[in-house]
């Protein structure tokens, strides 16, 4: 029993926690219901969870510190939770993430770590509807990656992108997941409170063993002990106290060492070291770490010294090859708490730290291999070789061991993988096409020590040709003649992009010297400030420039406001007259349609006419690509650009909301607001919407809500535009019932409606009211068809069919003849309701599923349309409502389950969109010209909203240059937000912002009118208050400047110039100059030498 007084060389191993300035700070971790560790490292980078959500994921370089920015660079690629994230042994850069979304993506990290976000993965797998709950790669073989979706493990060659493996034998869900060693079986916990051994290569069924483990379906977990026989796991008994078992696959269903714990409540994450046979047992949200050595004979579990600190959210350990050794450094953990990481390090102590402790290292498992997944897979077994960590023998001496950052493209051995089959992500929808031709690239696989090619693959990019801009008069080579760009595949985009490099930094510093030298006022062209261009071409970048500027405060000064120049500017003559700098467009009002005089005479002598401007902004676009802001078209800047919103006092605030209903369908906007009173639904049976009075505001008295009892479950609602007193409620039982609101509002609930309209046989998506005519209703429905009544005789007057799947939304034109359609099927549909039943045109719109939301703008000209792409992130599309066939521009904005749901005011074109949940509203300008879409100064409130209404706008105060009002719905309040414009003259009506408006708060005409096809166009009217000033009005005369008189301090400046020409002539006198030049002496150069 000699063997059990034998001190081991990490009995002491003490945990060293570095400084708070050491560590990684003010990050945002949430509580994540996952069986993943949240927490992931290389050699070279750390991966965690970020937000309390956790869909995005936040990578730094290993050794970081410091505090963290909520707006630093981020993997924004999964639309819900991220369950589990590994990194690659082999690739220090090759990240994999898997979701609750169903999807796994690997990820490739650049050598300087993430320097914009993130969201176009190398490679996408899919679960098939099954949420993910583990990921991770293959020990010895390169390219080969597992995940576990409910009972089902698969298995993945990265290379070729195909799954090569799948079993469904486990009947509950999988909890963890590990592989021995030497990669030949897995090891597995599942909910069924067994574990098992997994040959993926075995004949027959791949199961092995099977041995009853933990006695609670609770969390468990599983890690296979290096290359031995035996296996560890963590869980919780029958009396629901941790647990940690080992077993000897030899004697499988006998447990070899079960250790009884405490009775909290936290997984127990096993972090296993098979070189020192240390474990470190982290409990979710414990304190403390527990250090335990395994050994080979009783008592198995040795329990070394503890650490005890913040509150633990996830943990890993740090690969061998990036720990300390010449500190005697033997494990790093990294722990995740809620605002930090953690390193701590374990060191054994010694007496000095001078030279490599042999003893504490052993060779262990090395980052290069020479087997690949296809070679694993029909039985080949070959074991990774072993590498020193002692300084003087590594190849680089004390240098740090160069981590490997992954393969970039992937390649594999065969030759049927496409470049374009390895980048297999979505193309995002409505992009633009690159105007230059694509860079030719030779790809070489470089070989390891081995025969068989290694996954790093070094790309060579040589460029067989300049780029030529292709320029058109009318069109452009796919017969589109609105101007559209033919839209690139994401791998071609990539290889655009890395054609790119070389010629990067001449961008930039020509950027910055175009900067350095212009002036405030000078004009640049729009095609500097096209989405795709060469540094706008990555979402993340774009992202980052709406949250720079997502704050209503405007920091830089405001340039100034000149209206963005409209389309029939680009093809009119040029006549140089005083008044040539307004071209007014048919049909869209002459205020917002300026551009300057000098920068159109410019641009037409260096071109002819519209081509010519074309051609300059197409040159411009890969000649440099601008740093100004995106809104600017032409170099002038909107006048809405600065728009500020500002909330309401709290007085003005409706306070103490309780029991706000989140179940809500999406159709649905989820609150709706007159000028008088709001409809907001209440959780619970019966199908209540409670009825507040803007002009009680204050907090809400404890106690019974009065609401409208409708009996089944809500399905959409909206006030009547009309009348402040009706409201229109639809149900899921086909129902729409309509109620009265009295002057004074509810006193109490109330069950009996004004009238009830039995719209269909089926539930109902959603309701519309037209913009112009009284009494005229839209419901829209689960058969798919939308009908269109007469409220006065409670008639159906006409059926839209054409849909063949899920109706997102319907919106009406401004002129109320058409009405256009989003549908779940991937179409845009526009119909004019009285002549025909159905699409008088039809088009692509958003790829997503999630939903979608459809819009108006310019007078009925362009169509706005938000919604989702193939990879779930939220855009906005601009489409010409006479060409549907693709989108003008997209705008991405981030990824975000909700809908995004538009407003967009007419007099301004300022289209506002929010999402239930966000707390940002973002603003754009919509405009009939390239870029389209505008972004504005976005609106971020101080919390999260569940809904936005906008009123019409004659109660906006126009004398405070509000041009539009709002009424937010929080958790808890309803608050009105304002949107204003800066001015100086504010004192003054703003007429340039304000122009006539239509008048949509009065019917314009009655049902039967407009059914009868008798239309009639709204009147407008001027917003103009009685006694005031237009701005426009007013002349300004420069004032005359008027000299000071300096006589009376004639003596004091004779004096001081005196005194000043006194110490001159004495410094001369003391001082050696002389009035010549250095470049005087100088040689010159010949006239005919200037002239070759």
């Amino acid at each position: 029993m000699a063997w059990r007084f034998k001190a081991s060389k990490y009995k002491n191993a003490a945990p060293i926690v570095p400084k708070a300035e050491a560590c990684v700070r003010e990050i945002c971790v949430g509580s994540y219901q996952t069986y993943g560790n949240n927490i992931a490292a290389s050699a070279a980078f750390m991966a965690f969870n970020w937000e309390h959500s956790g869909a995005s994921v936040a990578v730094l370089p290993l050794d970081d510190c410091g505090r963290k920015s909520k707006t630093m660079p981020l993997l924004h690629g999964h639309t819900d939770t991220v369950t589990d994230l590994k990194f690659s042994p082999f690739h220090d850069g090759l990240l994999a993430t898997a979701s609750q979304d169903c999807l796994v993506k690997i990820w490739h990290i650049p050598e300087k770590g993430l320097e914009q976000s993130l969201s176009d993965p190398e490679a996408v797998f899919s679960h098939k509807q099954r949420r993910v709950e583990t990921v991770g790669f293959h020990p010895t073989a390169d390219g080969l990656m597992y995940s576990t979706a409910a009972g089902c493990v698969a298995l993945f060659d990265i290379a070729t992108q195909k799954e090569i493996f799948s079993n469904n034998e486990h009947p509950e869900v999988i909890q963890s997941a590990s592989w021995r060693e030497d990669g030949t079986v897995l090891a597995t916990s599942c909910k069924d409170k067994c574990v098992r051994i997994f040959d993926p290569r075995a004949e027959g069924s791949p199961i092995q063993m099977l041995a009853e483990s933990h006695q609670s379906i609770k969390d468990s977990r599983v890690v296979w002990l290096g290359n031995q026989s035996r296996i560890l796991t963590t869980g919780f008994d029958a009396a629901r106290l941790r647990q940690v078992i080992i077993r000897d696959i030899r004697n499988f269903n006998t447990p070899e060492k079960t250790l009884e714990l405490d009775c909290s409540t936290g997984i127990l994450m096993p972090l296993f070291d098979p070189d020192t046979n240390m474990l470190f047992l982290a409990g979710k949200g414990d304190t403390t770490i527990n250090y335990l050595e395994i050994t080979d004979k009783d008592p198995y579990l040795i329990e070394g010294l503890r650490h005890t600190g913040e509150q633990t959210k996830g943990a890993c350990l740090v690969p061998k090859r990036a720990l300390k050794v010449m500190e005697a450094e033997v494990n790093r953990v990294l722990q995740l708490t809620s605002n930090m990481v953690i390193p701590i390090m374990y060191q054994v102590p010694r007496k000095t730290y001078r030279d490599f402790h042999a003893d504490l290292y052993p060779e262990t498992t090395g980052y290069k291999t020479e087997l690949i997944a296809s070679e694993w897979l029909v039985g080949t077994n070959q074991p990774v070789p072993k590498m020193n960590l002692d300084p003087a023998k590594r190849e680089h001496g004390d240098e740090p061991i160069i981590p490997r950052l992954g393969p970039k493209p992937f390649s594999s051995n065969t030759g049927d993988v496409s470049f374009d089959k390895v980048f297999a992500v979505p193309v995002a929808p409505g992009s633009h096409e690159n105007i230059s031709s694509v860079g030719q690239e030779n790809c070489s696989e470089t070989p390891t020590q081995g025969a068989k090619p290694d996954l790093i693959v070094e790309i060579e990019i040589k460029k067989n040709h300049e780029r030529e801009p292709n320029v058109a008069g009318n069109g452009n080579g796919n017969g589109n003649g609105n101007g559209v760009q033919k839209s690139l595949t994401t791998s071609e985009r990539r290889k655009s992009s890395a054609d790119d490099d070389e010629s990067s930094d001449k961008i930039f510093e020509q950027n910055s010297e175009s900067s350095e030298n212009s002036t405030e006022g000078e004009d640049r062209t729009d095609a500097d400030l096209r989405r795709f261009s060469a540094v706008r071409s990555s979402i993340a970048e774009r992202r980052r420039v709406y949250e720079s500027r997502s704050k209503s405060q405007v920091d830089e000064k405001a340039q100034s406001p000149v209206p963005l120049r409209r389309e029939s500017s680009k093809v009119e003559p040029l006549k140089p007259s005083g008044n040539s700098n307004v071209i007014p467009s048919a049909g869209i009002d002459s205020k917002r349609i300026s551009v300057p005089e000098g920068k159109l005479l410019e641009e037409h002598r260096r071109g002819n006419g519209a081509a010519g401007l074309k051609k300059s902004a197409t040159e411009a676009a890969f000649s440099a690509a601008s740093t100004k802001r995106t809104s600017t078209v032409f170099g002038k800047v909107s006048k809405f650009r600065h728009l500020k919103g500002t909330p309401g006092h709290k007085s003005t605030h409706i306070e103490n909301l309780r029991n706000l209903s989140r179940q809500i369908p999406g159709e649905c906007n989820g609150f709706h607001a007159n000028h008088e009173r709001v409809a907001v639904p209440l959780s619970g049976p019966g199908g209540k919407i409670a009825i507040f009075e803007l002009s009680r505001p204050g907090r809400l008295p404890d106690g019974v809500i009065p609401s409208l009892v409708n009996g089944s479950n809500i399905m959409d609602f909206q006030w009547d535009p009309f009348d402040a007193q009706r409201l229109a409620v639809a149900c899921d039982d086909g129902i729409v019932k309509l109620w009265r609101i009295d002057e004074g509002g509810l006193s109490e609930p109330t069950n009996a409606p004004q009238g009830e309209l039995t719209a269909h046989l089926d539930k109902i998506y959603f309701i519309r009211f037209h913009p112009l005519a009284a009494d005229v209703l839209l419901t829209a429905s689960y058969d798919m068809t939308i009908k269109l009544w007469n409220l006065r005789t409670m008639q159906e007057m006409c059926t839209l069919t054409g849909h063949t799947d899920q109706i997102f939304d319907f919106a009406w034109s401004p002129c109320g003849k058409l009405g256009a359609s989003v549908c779940k099927d991937g179409k845009i549909r526009v119909y004019n309701p009285r002549k025909s039943e159905t699409p008088i045109r039809e088009g692509n719109g958003p790829v997503g599923t999630r939903g979608a939301r459809i819009t108006w703008a310019l007078e009925g000209h362009y169509i706005v349309c938000t919604g989702f792409d193939k990879v779930s992130e939220r855009q906005i599309s601009v489409y010409n409502a006479q060409k549907l066939t693709a989108p003008l521009n997209t705008a991405s904005l981030d990824v975000s389950p909700s809908i995004l749901i538009p407003y967009y005011d007419e007099d301004s074109s300022t289209l506002f969109v929010t999402g239930k949940g966000d707390s940002t509203i973002y603003c754009y300008e919509i405009t009939d010209e390239e870029p389209y879409i505008c972004p504005l100064s976005h609106h971020r409130c101080s919390s999260l909203h569940q809904g936005l209404s906008f009123l019409t706008k004659n109660h906006c105060d126009v004398a405070s240059v509000e041009f539009s009002k709002a009424y937010r719905l929080t958790n808890t309040t309803i608050e009105p937000l304002s949107f204003t414009v800066p001015r100086i003259k504010s004192e003054l009506f703003q007429d340039d912002l304000f122009p006539p408006t239509r008048i949509t708060w009065s019917a314009t005409l009655s049902a039967d009118d407009w059914f009868g096809c008798n239309d009639k166009a709204a009147a407008k009217v001027s917003l103009k208050p009685e006694g005031m000033d237009t701005l426009s009005s007013i002349q300004q005369v420069p004032a005359a400047v008027k000299k000071p008189d300096h006589s009376q301090f004639a003596s004091k400046s004779d004096y001081e110039s005196n005194k000043q020409q006194e110490i001159q002539k004495s410094v001369s006198a003391r001082m050696e100059y002389t009035t010549k030049l250095e470049q005087d002496e100088m040689e010159g150069v010949d006239e005919n030498e200037w002239q070759e």
